[in-house]
């Protein structure tokens, strides 16, 4: 009790130890989303993808511990010390590759905590020995090929005090029909010899699988008399997981991953990064590896008030033609604000300039009356030909710097236009270095542009001299004639262009090119 006569609250801490998964971010758990969406603390390793960091709190700290090839950025007993450290008043997760438990370390850090009084919980994740198999088109058990399966560590501890293997290479060898070890490219050699010296037919397939379950991964495969040599020919390094067993024969049927049409294609994504997902989500389906390079942000103007006072006149307005999806979202957020709701455009045609306007349109119960075939202010005008503007009063709520064909062309008939500012894009904050560097490596296969502004900002933060420096080899992509004129005038040759100017057309457009090539 305090002097109050209330009771002092301490704060309890916890730490979840959470399985990762494999490296694909779609295979993590929906418990592991859950407890990650409620941290203060995430400790995670160098297997755990970097893209589950989002769901986490933007002030929750993060604290990175990876350990890659024998070097380690903190000794396994430091990690113990920080999670109990932490975990005494935090909510702690600990976030690690695959699963916590399956060669994870997670058992001796929960002794850890166990120890120290600290309050834990296993959090499990889909585990690398079954995902990466199956991502390789490898079933780890079959019918008709094997009903045993054995996990085993291709990398025992150096600093144990018996020097014996706890390995049963005599029973394992023969006795199960799948083997998957982990941790075991460097001791490939010595795996397959003492598979081989304990009764294993030097014939039984093998594989390892780099990098499974994501954009990179790589497969080599061969049998135990001759995958050293494919290994060292591949220069295949860690991470990697290795398949030993009949099962790898299905390979050649089930092989559905790496077959994806943009497997392996690096994909340079320059939308504002809160547009992106959708687009992003279309090529990783189809295999690319999506690097997230956004060209634009997306903010408010410098004032609402112009459109603040548009809103409050709604009844004024014949037309109100939407050019984007922010142009929508900003909008009705105005509109809401000002306390109207959809009886507000009672009376008012609506124009959406593609399928994906009409969409945003939609969904707040609003069926845009003019949609036109093509994505770009000219098919605005082609399907307004039929329709007599004279007199008639148009609002035009659309980013703060725009292209003004659609606006003149309209005043010009007679019409009487409002263009205001709903939103503007700026430059991002971002260090291009990376994407610069991997297109002077020449490591990028495809360059997006989804509009005239993500061109021409992506030359102000790459630098137009720096560009030239490129190899060659990276495939330009813009989304309609327009954006593509805008890249021409920086030199760049548009190779990839759809005939319907949309985001999902692009995409496709994408996959037709490199499935020619």
């Amino acid at each position: 009790m305090n002097s109050d006569g209330k009771e002092n609250t301490v704060k309890k801490g916890k730490v979840y130890l959470v399985g990762a998964g494999p490296g694909d971010p779609g295979l993590f758990t929906l418990k592991g989303r859950q407890v990650l969406e409620r941290a203060e603390v995430v400790i995670f390793d160098y297997l755990a993808n970097e893209e589950l960091l989002k769901f986490a709190p933007t002030d929750a700290e993060r604290i990175y511990v990876g350990k890659k090839g024998g070097a380690h950025t903190l000794g396994q007993e430091g990690i113990n010390t920080l999670l109990v450290e932490k975990g005494r008043e935090n909510l702690v997760v600990r976030l690690k590759g695959g699963d916590p438990y399956i060669f994870g370390r997670g058992g001796e850090e929960a002794q850890a905590l166990l120890e120290a009084g600290v309050e834990f919980e296993v959090v499990p994740g889909v585990s690398a020995a079954a995902a990466v198999p199956a991502y390789a088109g490898i079933p780890l058990s079959h019918r008709d090929l094997t009903s045993t399966i054995a996990f085993i560590t291709g990398h025992e501890r150096a600093d144990k005090e018996d020097s014996d293997s706890k390995i049963a290479w005599d029973k394992i060898a023969t006795g199960v029909g799948t083997l998957v070890f982990f941790m075991g490219v460097k001791n490939l050699p010595d795996i397959c010899q003492k598979l081989v010296a304990n009764g294993r037919s030097a014939d039984t397939p093998i594989a390892l699988v780099r990098w499974g379950t994501t954009p990179m991964q790589q497969t080599v495969a061969g049998t135990l008399a001759d995958i050293v040599d494919k290994v060292k020919e591949a220069n295949l390094q860690p991470p990697a997981i290795i398949v030993v067993g009949e099962v790898i024969k299905c390979r050649e049927e089930l092989n559905w991953f790496e077959r994806r049409p943009l497997f392996g294609r690096k994909i340079v994504v320059t939308r504002a990064r809160e547009q992106s997902s959708d687009f992003r989500a279309k090529l990783e389906e189809l295999g690319a590896q999506c690097i997230e390079f956004p060209t634009i942000e997306v903010v408010p103007p410098p004032s609402w008030d112009p459109l603040d006072t548009a809103i409050s006149v709604l009844s004024d307005y014949d037309w109100i033609i939407f050019t984007s999806v922010n142009g929508v979202k900003s909008f009705i957020g105005r509109m809401r604000r000002a306390g109207k709701d959809a009886r507000a455009l009672s009376g008012v045609r609506l124009g959406a300039i593609g399928p994906k306007t009409a969409e945003a349109l939609e969904a707040v119960m609003l069926h845009p009356d003019l949609v036109p075939s093509e994505y770009r202010a000219e098919a605005v005008l082609e399907a307004l030909s039929g329709y007599n503007a004279a007199g008639k009063r148009f609002l035009m709520p659309r980013a703060m710097v725009a292209r003004e064909i659609l606006p003149e062309t309209l005043r010009e008939q007679g019409a009487r236009v409002d263009v205001v500012p709903a939103y503007q894009t700026v430059l991002p904050e971002r260090d291009a270095q990376k994407v610069r560097s991997l297109l002077t490596d020449g490591r990028i296969d495809c360059l997006t542009f989804t509009s005239s502004s993500t061109v021409s900002n992506f030359f102000t933060m790459v630098g137009k001299d720096e560009f030239q420096q490129c190899k060659g080899g990276t495939v330009i992509a813009c989304i309609g004639p327009v954006t593509a004129q805008t890249a021409a005038g920086f030199g760049l040759k548009t190779s990839i262009m759809p005939s319907e100017y949309t985001i999902g057309g692009l995409a496709e457009a994408i996959v037709a090119h490199f499935s020619r090539s």
